[in-house]
């Protein structure tokens, strides 16, 4: 695994072991092509449900009545990991997957032995699920999805998964990013470029686009992501699906791979409200290993799935943030579904206002992100974590030679050409500046500045398209992210699917909320999604026959 792997190929080399050992490499699977796919039968034992249309909640419901088992669950997604992920009748494929896990059937099938012997750990117990490839996974390795780091062997699990084991959930798989979570459109150069399955010529967003675009496409019901800007939210909106930027300090961020300690969260991106609920619920709460997480203690309820209602937005105040909602031709069609948003809310007894113009806030946001300053100082703690197992000779390319830093993958050239311009850009910024400090003493005023209006004007959220244009086309740069407002706040915000565009292409409405407001967020959010129904699964990646 420390060998040298070359982009696409290299990826199909991790991914062919395991599809093959289970029957299930592409080579010996025909998929449908979109226009005469068959509706969904079931022939095997047990499986009788179309994944497409099925979420954790639906799932789980399915495992307790004993109708489906893990490993019938997992071998179905496994199936269509082989059928979609790479090239097929018209289509480019997905390209989502860095790695399959090759244990998930065994793992399975030692879930559903405790489930017959009447032990069940919780809604997660035996749902498969994907993984971001910057979290730390103590079995597989964790890449960035960079070439530069293939086959790193984390020493452990970061915290949030090894909750989501003991939880019963089962990694499917590992998923490619913007390598180091770089940008918006999900290209790397171990993964390749994602693609998005509403239209395999778009990017899926970024940076967790392999999270989201695997969602989309079936390939698990749910997975998780992490947000330094947006990459969390992104990817939901441009595929249909819910996603969540925490609270700053309601979830450990021990063993992700870090671009910002002051703006990193991890969270979970799936099918339903409810669906990223049921993980929050697993995941959240205080962890030595982040003591950031210290702010979340006598902060989390004994559920999130306690308060989802359709009447939460009754007696609600929502304020539309005018500011974000564009009005060019490339963001009037997102202008349109929020505006549409707006008024689904209110029609459930929400309140809406609209905020006019904020110029200060806007100044504030342009002037508090810090990810340039603390890139390096955070990558090489992360790098230097005792036990961590690297490429062979990577340490060695630049002083010290016998610890892995951020110099050494510049200088290893082992990085997609765009992402590589970027880290070379930060090298040598890690030590404090005066600018960093008035960057952040202006995130403490920006802080501020939003609490101010939000209590001001009593609201219990704010309102703006998550992207405010829609996914471009590959390899087209992705504007139009709103993303800062939240990550340079450390605010929560959860974005909800809003409908489609002319092009049938997803669009996401964000809802921002003060510190530990998520059980009112997801509330909201739950209320709004029963209403509207916008999510529908994607045609290029349907039904598998049986």
């Amino acid at each position: 695994m420390n060998s040298y792997l070359s982009g696409r190929a290299g990826r199909r080399r991790l991914l062919l072991p395991a599809l093959l050992a289970l029957g299930l490499a592409t080579g010996a699977m025909v998929a449908p092509s979109p226009s005469s796919a068959t509706p969904y039968s079931a022939t095997r034992p047990g499986l009788s449900a179309d994944v497409v249309n099925m979420g954790v909640d639906e799932l789980r419901q399915l495992l307790r009545d004993r109708r489906v088992s893990s490993t019938d669950l997992v071998r179905e997604y496994l199936r269509r990991i082989a059928a979609y992920e790479n090239a097929y009748g018209d289509q480019p494929g997905i390209n989502a997957i860095i790695a399959v896990n090759p244990r998930a059937l065994e793992e399975a099938g030692r879930l559903d032995a405790e489930r017959r012997s009447g032990r069940v750990r919780g809604p997660l117990h035996g749902i498969p699920i994907l993984v971001k490839d910057n979290y730390d996974t103590h079995d597989l390795p964790t890449t960035n999805a960079s070439e530069a780091l293939a086959g790193l062997r984390p020493p452990d699990d970061a915290t949030q998964i090894a909750k989501l084991r003991a939880a019963g959930a089962i990694i499917i798989a590992k998923t490619n990013l913007h390598e180091y979570a770089s940008g918006l459109t999900t290209v790397s150069s171990l993964g390749g470029q994602t693609r998005n399955p509403y239209d395999q010529t778009r990017n899926p967003g970024g940076s967790s686009g392999g999270t989201g675009a695997g969602i989309a496409a079936s390939f698990a019901p749910v997975g998780m992501g992490s947000d330094t800007c947006g990459s969390i939210r992104i990817p939901a909106a441009h595929n249909s699906l819910v996603g969540l930027r925490p609270s700053l300090g309601l979830s450990s961020r021990d063993g992700i791979a870090p671009m910002s300690a002051t703006q990193d969260v991890g969270g979970p991106i799936g099918r339903s409200v409810r669906d990223v609920a049921l993980v929050l619920d697993a995941t959240v709460g205080y962890d030595y290993k982040d003591q950031v997480t210290a702010a979340s203690i006598g902060q989390i309820p004994g559920s999130y799935t306690a308060g989802l209602s359709t009447t939460a937005l009754t007696g609600k105040r929502i304020g539309i943030l005018t500011d974000t909602l564009g009005t060019s031709p490339a963001e009037q069609p997102a202008t349109d579904l929020i505006r549409q948003a707006a008024t689904d809310l209110a029609a459930q007894g929400a309140t809406m206002i609209e905020i006019g113009h904020q110029g200060r806030i806007l100044e504030l946001v342009a002037g508090s992100d810090v990810v340039n300053d603390e890139f390096e100082r955070d990558l090489n703690r992360y790098l230097a974590q005792p036990g961590i197992r690297f490429p062979k000779g990577l340490a060695a390319l630049e002083e010290p030679r016998n610890v892995v830093t951020l110099a050494d993958i510049v200088t290893s050239g082992k990085v997609t050409p765009a992402v590589l311009d970027s880290l070379r850009n930060r090298l040598g910024r890690s030590q404090p500046t005066d600018a960093y400090v008035q960057r952040l003493a202006t995130r403490t005023e920006l802080q501020n500045t939003m609490r101010e209006l939000i209590t001001g004007l009593d609201l219990d959220a704010v309102l703006y398209p998550t992207v405010s244009q829609q996914a471009t086309r590959i390899p087209d740069p992705q504007p139009g992210s709103t993303c800062p407002l939240a990550a340079n706040t450390g605010f929560p915000a959860l974005t909800v699917p809003a409908g489609f565009t002319p092009d049938g292409m997803p669009i996401g409405a964000e809802l921002l909320g003060l510190p530990f407001t998520e059980p009112t967020l997801l509330a909201m959010g739950y209320d709004y999604e029963q209403a509207t129904r916008h999510r529908r699964p994607p045609t290029s990646t349907p039904p598998l026959e049986h």
